[in-house]
């Protein structure tokens, strides 16, 4: 396991939530792996086209995993791995097209990488290493933790409900910065792409 990383504690919006649950909800008193539930993980993102709309695009395809101390509110580590070919728009021939060596070259680097580096508690920032087709640069996304609680569906007749952790994450690259430069000089497509991470994660007791 890597040393610590800052502090992650939660922004004051969701301190507040937290808070007020923490009469019922369990205290984790040691940092514990969280595993995101690839079931309620969404990876978007949205590029300009032409200027004249934003495209937006998953992935349907991605896992990640994290150790967290709730107590403590202190993030260990944490990553997560998107796997290119699993792009989806709504439309195959454009979906192709992204898959190939214009965009993300899916065959030779079938994976798109984060890693967690550092947080800041105060602006709800964290940062990270990306990769995407070989190249690792420094990355900032803003996150927001929605709910820490026991989860409310399912958990069969003899299980106990897991208990999950749900969050928000925002964020831009430049793909330029990465090797892509497909249609920037003509502005056919947008140099910046925003990225979206919705998720819940499931504590492994």
């Amino acid at each position: 396991m890597m040393t610590p990383i800052r502090p992650f504690r939660l922004p004051v919006a969701s301190a507040a939530l937290a808070t007020a649950m923490a009469v019922s909800a369990p205290v984790a008193a040691e940092p514990h792996e969280w595993e995101i539930d690839e079931e309620h993980f969404s990876v978007a993102f949205e590029v300009s086209h032409a200027g004249f709309a934003q495209q937006f695009g998953l992935f349907l395809d991605a896992e990640g995993a994290f150790v967290y101390d709730e107590s403590e509110d202190e993030l260990h580590e944490g990553s997560v791995t998107v796997y290119s070919d699993s792009v989806f728009t709504d439309h195959e021939e454009r979906d192709n097209h992204i898959r190939d060596d214009d965009f993300l070259h899916a065959e030779e680097y079938p994976e798109m990488h984060f890693e967690a580096t550092d947080y800041d508690p105060d602006a709800g920032m964290l940062y990270g290493d990306f990769t995407l087709l070989g190249e690792t640069r420094p990355i900032e996304l803003d996150i927001r933790i929605n709910r820490i609680d026991e989860y409310p569906f399912g958990g069969g007749l003899f299980a106990s409900p897991p208990y999950v952790l749900g969050a928000s994450l925002r964020g831009t690259i430049r793909r330029s910065e990465f090797g892509m430069d497909y249609g920037i000089e003509d502005n056919m497509v947008g140099d910046e792409v925003d990225i979206i991470l919705e998720f819940e994660a499931r504590r492994q007791d």
